[in-house]
């Protein structure tokens, strides 16, 4: 009971360094289903099952359904002996690597042809990307970049030294559902109300955490301003890690995009920074994600020396 927090603690360290070594090998998920792509097929079930357009109370179910699912299922595999399981489940759904393989084809893709850079960057944005300029697709990169860096990695990693694999599963299966049903359709305005204010709630601290790791990444992520222009985004979270990131780089990210052939006019964050955008940009946002996953992970190890010094005057 002792070193049960830095055992949590030596599990994340031991994941962080996995999923950065490794990341999601094809060899394995092309013969495997993703536990990601399991978790959205579930959410797909609910929502063809339950989201009949009644209200919010069938998408509250499925929540319900999804979290005391995955609740479950963690506490399951954390009772297996040792923290073999904790260190494989967590790497497999940390995002490190992955995030910047995917952020890196943006760029070698703009480097060949601004036709190679639109279809790499629609990999990892939902926005329409047929008629982007070339520094349109890297400052999508860009802000995909500093928001999955707190989604994908600085959440999960979070919520698993919180409360290990069972917080960890229900923190990535609620951002699963909220990345599918979570928008402002017809269809899911309501039935996916519930996992979108869940997944607010979860990335709350997060987001933040992730601001103030990017910031001493980049010494030129100010505080103050990061707060001020994060407040501009559309998103309660995604614009603390996109602000931070647009400072410490002085670029300016978000602003006008279109979605689904309508122009939306988004103000833009760090307004008075660098707006024509190239592949260099995008490798600088690379180098950003990686000085920044070291600081984390060594935020991880001082955790653990906390939590082992603390528990043993218990």
């Amino acid at each position: 009971m002792q070193s049960l927090g830095s055992d949590v603690a030596m599990a994340l360290f031991l994941a962080m360094l996995l999923d950065a070594w490794l990341g999601e090998p094809r060899w394995l998920w092309s013969r495997v289903a993703h536990p990601a792509v399991i978790m959205g097929r579930a959410v797909g079930w609910l929502d063809q099952r339950l989201n009949t357009g009644a209200g919010r109370g069938e998408g509250v179910l499925a929540l319900a359904v999804l979290v005391i699912g995955a609740g479950v299922l963690g506490w399951a595999l954390q009772q297996l002996p040792g923290r073999v399981a904790d260190v494989l489940v967590c790497a497999v759904l940390l995002a490190q690597k992955s995030l910047v393989d995917h952020v890196r084809a943006v760029a070698d893709g703009l480097r060949t042809s601004l036709d190679d850079g639109r279809r790499a960057v629609a990999m990892i944005v939902s926005r329409d990307t047929g008629e982007m300029r070339e520094s349109d697709v890297a400052r999508s990169a860009i802000e995909s970049a500093a928001e999955n860096f707190s989604d994908g990695v600085i959440a999960p990693a979070f919520w698993f030294l919180v409360g290990g694999l069972p917080a960890l599963l229900i923190y990535k299966v609620t951002n699963t559902a909220d990345s599918m049903i979570g928008y402002r359709t017809q269809r899911h305005e309501k039935f996916g109300w519930a996992a979108a204010r869940f997944d607010d709630v979860l990335n709350w601290i997060p987001a933040r955490l992730t601001a103030v790791i990017i910031g001493l990444a980049c010494p030129g992520a100010r505080l103050g301003p990061v707060r001020r222009d994060a407040r501009l985004h559309r998103s309660p979270n995604a614009g603390w890690p996109e602000a931070a990131m647009a400072y410490g780089l002085q670029i300016a990210l978000s602003g006008p995009r279109r979605y689904d052939g309508v122009m939306r006019d988004y103000a833009f964050v760090n307004d008075g920074g660098k707006r024509e955008l190239g592949a260099d940009d995008i490798a600088a946002a690379i180098r950003v994600l990686w000085v920044s996953w070291g600081m984390a992970l060594t935020l991880v190890v001082a955790v653990g020396l906390v939590m082992r010094v603390a528990f043993s005057f218990w």
